[in-house]
């Protein structure tokens, strides 16, 4: 049931990664159990990365990806190496896997026993503090003393690190590979729960969760699900109700609400309804704290008030959808953005992995809340733009903000709203 209901985001990302005919194809078949992906002798058979869902206890759910080579060549080639190397944002393992048949044609006193291609990648993962495995694959194509041999001159030269003998054409190794990878849990997140330090066991959160022509059919968005789970999960009650019933839910209940979480496009007509002594937040913010950074996101919402003419602002969503007519993203945003500033602005979108690693152009960044992606990889987009000195904002934030409201949707949060003072529209 795990497998089937964790979420893209909330999963353990596992990225296999070495050079072209290493054999990553077949180790992630070997691991799933599955032929996930397409396993061919000619070079370069993986040109886009490719995903599996699995569950490897006791880690739990996880998402395997399988990548291109990192030795491709040509221009086409080179994309593929930069779709690679994207992948490591978002990841939470590296497997690092190699022939090591052909390791006896190469230098094994260089550090890592390996090409350069794979001494660069290898710098990279330890650059971004990623827990990492070296895979020696094709194993059935050496004797064992020699296989050891090699084991041991690689283990030598990287102290600390599992390296790991495997054949995924014999199927050995690979449960040894698979609790080594158990092994590499993550470090502990900081990650607070959603809603667990706001709302205590049977105090009562209302949620308004608008069902218009943007709402999908049938369901909530994903925000409004976790958030329901999460209340449960620490034993709280949910009250779900739209901005027409609010009113009533809110002189029924009354001061026995302990906080009210809105849809942030009906942020507006919900804090019009509910009283000042009721906190008030929305989805999106609770997702900027949970796995962003909700200072920083805060921070970024004043950089409306200084645009000018002609600043090109980049709208940025973790997910991919059918755009509505008033799609939040494309249409909304962008017009509370105009009326905001009163600048004519130039508007970028883009949406999925498509996040630009030069943001340098853009005078801010407005990006959703990051429900699909990872926070490892929400996090990484935040610090990209900050390293690049442009301010970014989350969806929720900048709707309280240009609604003048902003200070009361973060006064839950006192060591961040006490940065943003009076500073709204």
């Amino acid at each position: 049931m795990e497998l089937n209901s964790t979420l893209r985001g909330d999963r353990i990302h596992i990225a296999i990664l070495g050079r072209r005919n290493a054999g990553k194809s077949s180790v992630i078949n070997a691991i799933t159990g599955q032929d996930i992906a397409i396993v061919s002798d000619v070079k370069g058979t993986t040109t886009d990365p490719v995903s599996k869902a699995m569950e490897i206890l006791p880690l739990g759910a996880c998402l395997l990806t399988d990548t291109p080579g990192l030795d491709d060549y040509g221009e086409l080639g080179a994309k593929r190496i930069e779709k690679t190397l994207k992948v490591l944002d978002k990841t939470d393992i590296a497997l690092i896997v190699t022939d090591i048949s052909s390791l006896t044609c190469r230098d094994l006193n260089s550090r890592y026993g390996m090409s350069i291609n794979e001494e660069q990648l290898i710098g990279l993962i330890e650059e971004k503090k990623l827990p990492y495995i070296i895979v020696l694959n094709q194993t059935d194509r050496l004797d064992l003393e020699k296989t050891e041999e090699i084991r041991g001159i690689i283990a030598a030269k990287n102290p600390g690190i599992s390296v790991k003998l495997i054949s995924t054409t014999e199927r050995t190794g690979i449960e040894e590979l698979k609790d080594a990878v158990a092994l590499l849990v993550p470090e502990p997140s900081s990650r607070l729960d959603i809603t667990g330090d706001l709302v205590r066991e049977n105090e009562i959160a209302v949620l308004v969760t608008p069902i218009d022509s943007s709402a999908p059919k049938g369901r909530l968005i994903m925000p409004q699900q976790q958030v329901i789970r999460d209340l449960l999960d620490n034993g709280a009650v949910s009250v779900v109700t739209q901005v027409p019933g609010l009113k009533g839910v809110l002189e029924r209940l009354g001061d026995s609400i302990k906080i009210v979480i809105t849809d942030s496009q009906a942020f507006k007509d919900v804090s019009a309804l509910v009283p000042e002594n009721i906190p008030l937040t929305s989805f999106s913010i609770l997702f900027a704290r949970h796995k962003g950074n909700l200072k920083k996101l805060a921070e970024g919402a004043a950089a409306v008030n200084s645009l000018k003419d002609g600043d090109k602002i980049l709208i940025a969503e973790g997910c991919t959808h059918r755009r509505q007519c008033e799609d939040i993203g494309t249409v909304k945003i962008p017009r509370w953005l105009k009326e905001c500033s009163g600048k004519e602005l130039v508007i970028e979108t883009c949406s999925g992995a498509d996040f630009p690693s030069d943001l340098s152009e853009y005078a801010l960044v407005i990006h959703c809340g990051g429900c699909t992606l990872t926070e490892r990889e929400m996090k990484h987009r935040i610090l990209c733009a900050a390293g690049q000195g442009v301010p970014v904002v989350n969806y929720g934030i900048f709707i309280a903000y240009v609604n003048g409201i902003l200070k009361r949707s973060i006064n839950m949060f006192p060591s961040i709203s006490s940065i943003f003072m009076d500073n709204e529209k």
